[in-house]
């Protein structure tokens, strides 16, 4: 594959594709004209890479656990790859509890608020993913207002 296809296919940038190759998360094969040959696992790993950076990790993080995503790496690297992994792991569980106390936070104060206005509803009334209207909030046209599930 061309790095087009898999730059549309994964859902990132050309340019995305280029950087994880310089900081050595994808290594690329090369036409003897140069231009990069990349495979279907590109794709899968691109992918992988796209996750970890949405949790916030950094390319030297994600660089540590390449060897990992391999088919078969060695006793040591498994071993150094799983402290990292385990960190990160224990991070984004972390991040998840700031989250979910975020997101109760917010469905109290939407409650209240919604206690107090006539025409809203509490978050707790409808469904997620679900289109309601609402008029205005002193004076403000809110338009229409698509809530989110936050699971």
């Amino acid at each position: 594959m061309r790095i087009g296809e898999v730059a549309e296919r994964a859902g990132v940038s050309r340019r995305s594709l280029r950087y994880y190759e310089q900081q050595g998360l994808i290594e690329v094969r090369r036409s003897p004209s140069g231009q990069r040959l990349y495979e279907e696992d590109h794709v899968r790993r691109v992918r992988l890479i796209q996750t970890f950076y949405a949790a916030k990790l950094t390319s030297a993080t994600i660089a540590e656990l390449i060897p990992c995503m391999e088919r078969s790496p060695s006793r040591v690297v498994a071993q150094r790859a799983q402290v990292v992994m385990e960190r990160e792991r224990s991070r984004l569980r972390v991040t998840m509890q700031e989250l979910s106390a975020a997101v109760a936070a917010l469905d109290g104060l939407i409650d209240a608020t919604a206690a107090h206005q006539p025409g809203l509803r509490s978050s707790r009334d409808s469904d997620p993913g679900e289109l309601i209207t609402v008029d205005s909030v002193e004076g403000e046209d809110l338009g229409r207002v698509r809530l989110r599930s936050a699971t």
